[in-house]
């Protein structure tokens, strides 16, 4: 069932969104070469828990960190741990944050120093992707409609939709119907409504749109090794259009 938020609940999540988005921040002043992806994992932790939430993925479904960050190849849910970042990495640090009843959730995928020109090619496509669906949303349109864009805009960017990871409702809970797929057919899908909270999170391969879960049960890597990148914010759907909840 999707829940339709009224205004008081949207303003709670505009606090969780405000948290949500300041965690990323911090971890983007933070990354550097040589860093942990442990200790990344920790500025968000102490950033969130400084602000009176709690980590949304923290515990989430057994997930051991705070946040989710992925490195280069890896699409989505990659486990903090001792993997130092390196001169021309890419990196995906997805966060949630829970307060007052509420979550926030939002990714960015972040440069560590100077990269290559495909990964800055990809990074740009996905997260213009985003703003063109965010753009889009207001009471009426489908899901479909969103999807369909996400998908011509970086295909025609030369690059590819991951299919088995979507975006999502948000809410009292971190996953909420509906789903929010980055691929679709205009005129088809879910209709938005004014009152809807929903998470769009393109996921973009440079290469093919295969993915694999690696043994850990958590980390999806690319199936060819080429590099991915995660761009997500929460959206609450108003009369006006979209509001974007995890604004920085």
């Amino acid at each position: 069932m999707i829940c339709v938020k009224s205004n008081k609940e949207i303003e709670k999540m505009r606090k969780a969104g405000k948290i949500t988005a300041g965690a990323l921040v911090a971890a983007g002043e933070a990354i550097k070469p040589g860093m942990t992806t442990k200790e990344l994992d920790t500025i968000v932790r102490k950033y969130i828990t400084s602000h009176g939430a709690k980590p949304s993925f923290l515990g989430y479904g057994g997930f051991p960190g705070s946040a989710c960050i992925s490195v280069n190849d890896e699409v989505i849910h990659g486990i903090p741990g001792s993997r130092k970042f390196e001169e021309g990495d890419i990196v995906s640090v997805d966060v949630g944050a829970y307060i007052d009843g509420y979550h926030g959730d939002s990714c960015k995928t972040f440069a560590v120093g100077e990269i290559s020109d495909t990964a800055k090619a990809l990074m740009k496509s996905t997260e213009e992707s985003l703003y063109l669906a965010i753009d889009m949303v207001k009471p009426g349109i489908r899901l479909g409609d969103i999807g369909a864009a996400i998908q011509k805009y970086n295909e025609d960017n030369g690059f590819s939709v991951v299919r088995e990871f979507v975006g999502h409702g948000v809410g009292k809970n971190l996953h909420e119907e509906p789903e929010v797929p980055n691929y679709g057919k205009s005129g088809h899908g879910t209709r938005l409504v004014a009152g809807m909270v929903i998470a769009i999170e393109p996921m973009i391969n440079e290469g093919t749109a295969d993915v694999k879960v690696l043994s850990d049960e958590w980390t999806v890597k690319t199936v060819d090794g080429k590099l991915s990148a995660h761009f997500e914010h929460t959206i609450a759907v108003t009369p006006d259009g979209a509001v974007i909840l995890t604004q920085p």
